[in-house]
């Protein structure tokens, strides 16, 4: 961090709120006072707004009360003036139909709470799937000094003395227990053992993903994003940044200065090491775009060509879960073992270089953290395909699937919506091979609604039954970044807007490439022209509200799902707000 801190360097955005000496001012001053303030509380100190997505609801933020209090402690001990704000708490359990149907909603939300009111800098408190994300768009938009604090992983899961990882053992004995494998006890037992503190999915899932790539964003503070939530070590960083965000206040030190397409890169390059979710894509296309980077699924498939997967973390690793990560040395000594593939001049939250963020990082477990001399995965996380069923692409995670299907062909089995699959999946009579494509559309930003993480359809019970535990799967849905197999997702354009994979039909043959990228029906043009002609756009699913919003602005899966108004290049940027 910057050691030359001398305070601000100019005046600070709350002097427009606080300073001038008229009756504006006053009332601002004498409702502070009326909260128990001073005025040498606030004037002429960095306001600092600790946006909080704490909630009842949300587990993976369970503890954030807490250090919000920390954060609280450094602002104040490096002579800023901190105010908490509730934000929207888009967890990714309770949220229906899915949180992603509001991540944008949080971003508008983060981006107008920030500009109209008087922070000169913001601590942004996130870290379930959607929260990251939405936090750092609305933030990139805003334009003030932001830090990112990342909420951690929970504690490792245990039952009968194995360790569980949230979310893909859960996926792995629910196939146990539709097979008849798992008790009545033994269910209970695994329910309650799964997951065992505060903190986001111990996998690297979505939301290890989405904080890593805060952190290689240059957003967080080194190392913050690998630190299990329940360690004192989470409680000072909480505090670390506080005191950061002063100094950063002082030396204008933006968002737009720090993401930068090198900054872009490095985020993806860092998430194809770590095995990252699919999500990824979606959520770091509309965190670029928002920073005028313009970040395409060709890139990252071209980046995720040469980028090895080194974390040995489920579910693209098979041994180990976050708490092992961080013990290993965490995403700086990860990063450290790919720093040749990294642009280390980078600027970051510290005010300082990643390369110099790195320097003293070590790996304490090259088995968690292998070296790329013996990589998990010889090439990155994910893969991006093309054909006729996805001619704006769809995404794979083929270090998360059995190699047998990197080259597929079967006849399509497809489903319009998730309740007839989930009916027909169940049926023990359901006719189904090995060689089958499970189809599930209608299920993408505008057909879902909101995008939903039913991407892993299950395997038919019959075929369950017979001891198989995966198959080729597409969808235009997402899927958990805790899940795994052979699943397509993203299949752009989706379903619902009249994309390809409306055409398919039950009984035609899907091809699968993965070497080639390439995804396609092996079905005739003049067919396809003859069903396209037939095809007839669904009813809308919302007349009114945030869902008739939503489905009017969204963009495709391709594009990051944000609003096509919130993007950069639609407009300026409102400014400072007029105070009367």
């Amino acid at each position: 961090m910057a050691d030359d801190h001398e305070g601000p360097t100019r005046p600070l955005r709350s002097a427009r709120w606080f300073a001038p000496d008229d009756l504006r001012s006053f009332g601002h001053r004498s409702r502070l006072m009326q909260l128990g303030y001073a005025e040498e509380d606030f004037l002429g100190r960095p306001v600092i707004g600790i946006l909080n997505t704490w909630s009842e609801l949300n587990s993976c933020h369970g503890h954030f009360r807490e250090r919000a209090q920390d954060v609280k402690r450094g602002v104040l001990q490096a002579g800023g003036f901190p105010l908490e704000m509730p934000a929207l708490s888009v967890d990714e359990s309770f949220t229906k139909p899915t949180s992603m149907l509001y991540r944008n909603m949080l971003a508008m939300e983060t981006e107008e709470m920030i500009r109209s009111h008087p922070f000169d800098g913001v601590v942004l408190m996130g870290g379930c799937d959607k929260t990251t994300p939405g936090l750092v768009m609305g933030a990139l938009s805003a334009g003030v000094p932001m830090i990112f604090l990342p909420a951690g992983p929970m504690l490792r899961g245990n039952y009968a003395g194995k360790p569980l990882g949230s979310g893909s053992d859960a996926w792995k004995y629910w196939d146990e227990r539709r097979a008849g494998n798992v008790s009545d006890a033994e269910w209970t037992g695994i329910q309650g053992g799964i997951a065992r503190s505060a903190g986001v999915c111990m996998t690297m899932g979505t939301a290890s993903t989405m904080t890593a790539i805060a952190e290689a964003l240059g957003l967080s503070l080194p190392g913050a994003s690998s630190i299990p939530a329940v360690d004192a070590n989470h409680q000072r960083m909480a505090a670390a940044c506080g005191r950061r965000i002063v100094e950063m206040v002082g030396e204008a030190l933006t968002p737009g200065r720090i993401v930068t397409a090198a900054a872009v890169r490095n985020a993806a390059i860092v998430a194809m090491a770590t095995g990252c979710s699919t999500n990824a894509v979606v959520h770091l296309i509309a965190m670029a775009r928002r920073a005028g980077v313009p970040l395409t699924l060709d890139d990252l498939d071209a980046l995720g060509r040469v980028t090895p997967l080194i974390a040995n973390v489920r579910p693209a690793g098979k041994d180990y879960l976050m708490e092992d990560f961080y013990y290993a040395g965490g995403l700086r000594a990860l990063m450290a073992e790919i720093r040749e593939l990294l642009d280390v001049s980078a600027l970051t939250v510290t005010g300082r270089s990643v390369g110099e963020n790195l320097e003293g990082a070590r790996v304490f477990n090259a088995d968690v953290i292998r070296p790329l001399s013996n990589p998990v995965y010889r090439e990155g996380s994910l893969a991006v395909l093309r054909g006729n069923l996805c001619p704006d692409g769809s995404v794979m995670k083929p270090a998360a699937c059995d190699p047998r299907f990197y080259r597929h062909e079967g006849p399509a089995l497809v489903f319009d919506s998730y309740p007839a699959m989930k009916a027909a999946i169940d049926d023990e009579a359901l006719d189904v091979t090995p060689d089958h494509v499970l189809v599930l559309r209608n299920a993408g930003p505008l057909g879902g609604p909101g995008f939903p993480e039913w991407g892993m359809l299950p395997i038919p019970k019959a075929l369950i039954k017979q001891g198989h535990r995966d198959m080729l799967r597409l969808s235009d849905a997402r899927m958990s970044g805790t899940s795994y197999g052979a699943c397509v997702l993203h299949v752009a354009p989706e379903a619902y807007v009249g994309g390809p994979l409306a055409l398919l039909r039950t009984g035609d043959i899907v091809r699968l490439d993965l070497a080639a990228r390439r995804l396609d029906m092996l079905v005739a043009e003049d067919e396809l022209a003859r069903r396209r002609a037939a095809w007839a756009p669904p009813t809308p699913r919302f007349e009114r509200g945030w869902g008739w919003m939503f489905s009017r602005h969204v963009t495709q899966a391709d594009k990051g799902c944000d609003f096509d108004f919130l993007e950069r290049d639609f407009g300026a940027a409102a400014g400072e707000p007029d105070i009367y």
